[in-house]
């Protein structure tokens, strides 16, 4: 979610203009970066209980006692402290339900990732104890029900909270309840965001699959791997999942922007507000006909708020954003942007990945889509299943990784971070599989041990 105030006050034309402000992202290679982006869970020590914005315990408290230790710039949303921002491009910010989200700087390589993570997780150790507070990633709370999670103090959450009981049954889960790991990378050229964001979109499946950790519903186990993903199947479907305009023939800046503008929109922010235009069109406020605003015209920074509004599973801004995994653990969280980064950021590794997805169908794709969730990794797959599928993935992208040659302090290059995705592809559990059989095993239906267990 992005904070408030996108400064780019640029009029709007028409939809050249934003098809010019996505290639306007546009890298050479050489200044490539990775921006990895993780939420995970708040939990009372005491009972496991999801902790609230106020409170010495609160949430508020948590972002003040990080903005103490380490002089982070508050992001205030009407007098609340909603978020942190860093250097290098970092910021903490507050999904709805308290979920916290590091979104990390655009780095270099994976070994600086893997530095920020840690830098992280350090940052929550060190405040959480004092106020008795521990953070859990995983896809989807386990225990907590709807009603028992808090609501936070940001404008944009209350518009979207009257608005997506009215487009799906779980938008308000997929608010409160999950939590995710994005990956966030460059492109060269109009040709080379089209090869990637079909690359992305058709293995969003398999890395559902490969990242599944949400086996439990309210206290018990769900029948589903990633209920976090099965969430996204009935929250707005105008604006989620693996569109088809990504497919189809003359896709580019100026198609995606266009199917941007049929996403009916949730808000406009002006003058330090958010004015609720839930459902309105992006075209009318474009020629300033939007209803209560009249006159208003949209600018390329109402533009680039109402972008973070759509959900698809593989997402376009000025850069591309990979959306399809549970947050996990840590070493699944570097995993993820490995995976990603040794697919997008070798050329021998991109075009193996196009030859490997040239005759897939969008049907054919969305139809794994639907099964993931339930079946996992042993999803049917050809002549076998997912696992299949990802031996090959994950070799094409160690070979992109081994060949940018970014080595760490000891040498080894960033293909070191597939680790957990290897083993995965050759026939270890998941994480959700390791959770069920702790569950059933050592735990004996004891669901809160998964939150001393998991945290961070």
């Amino acid at each position: 979610m992005s904070n408030p105030g996108d400064a780019d006050a640029r009029v709007v034309e028409s939809v050249k203009d934003l098809a010019a402000y996505l290639d306007s992202g546009a890298k050479p290679a050489a200044q490539y970066s990775i921006g990895t982006e993780h939420e995970a869970f708040g939990f009372r020590a005491a009972d496991f209980t999801p902790p609230a914005y106020e409170g010495a315990d609160g949430i508020g408290a948590l972002l003040r006692a990080v903005q103490a230790r380490d002089g982070w710039a508050p992001i205030l949303d009407h007098g609340n402290i909603i978020g942190l921002k860093g250097a290098g491009g970092a910021s903490i910010s507050l999904e709805p339900g308290g979920q916290f989200e590091l979104s990390g700087g655009t780095l270099a390589d994976l070994h600086a990732t893997k530095a920020e993570l840690d830098a992280h997780v350090a940052r929550l150790r060190a405040v959480t104890p004092a106020l008795g507070l521990g953070f859990a990633p995983l896809g989807f709370h386990p225990t907590a029900t709807r009603a028992a999670m808090p609501w936070m103090p940001k404008g944009r959450y209350k518009i979207m909270r009257g608005y997506m009981p009215k487009v799906g049954t779980r938008g308000l889960d997929m608010m409160l309840r999950t939590c995710t790991v994005q990956v966030n990378l460059d492109f060269t050229s109009e040709a080379d965001m089209v090869a990637k964001m079909r690359v992305g979109a058709a293995l969003q499946p398999l890395a559902t699959a490969l990242f599944a950790n949400s086996p439990f519903y309210e206290g018990k186990p769900n029948g589903l791997l990633s209920n976090r993903a099965n969430v996204w199947t009935d929250t707005d479907n105008a604006r989620s999942g693996i569109p088809a305009v990504i497919f189809e023939d003359g896709f580019g800046f100026e198609a995606y922007a266009s199917w941007l503008l049929d996403v009916p929109m949730y808000f406009v922010y002006r003058d330090g507000g958010y004015h609720d235009v839930a459902g309105a069109s992006f075209r009318d406020f474009m020629a300033g006909r939007l209803a209560g605003l009249e006159g208003e015209r949209a600018t390329i920074g109402d533009f680039a708020d109402h972008s973070t509004t759509a959900f698809p599973d593989v997402r376009l801004k000025k850069y591309i954003e990979t959306r399809g995994a549970d947050s996990g653990r840590p070493e699944m969280m570097l995993a993820q942007s490995a995976l990603w980064t040794g697919l997008f950021y070798d050329a021998a590794a991109l075009a193996a990945a196009q030859a490997l997805i040239k005759t897939w169908r969008h049907a054919d794709i969305l139809a794994l889509r639907a099964d993931v969730p339930v079946s996992g990794i042993n999803t049917p797959f050809g002549k076998g299943s997912l696992r299949d599928l990802a031996k090959e993935v994950v070799a094409i992208a160690a070979q992109g990784l081994k060949a940018r040659a970014r080595g760490n302090a000891a040498g080894a290059d960033e293909s070191l971070y597939l680790a957990p995705l290897q083993e995965i592809a050759n026939g270890a559990p998941t994480q959700a599989e390791h959770w069920l059989a702790r569950y059933h095993g050592a735990w004996n239906g004891d669901i809160t041990r998964i939150f001393t267990e998991a945290a961070f």
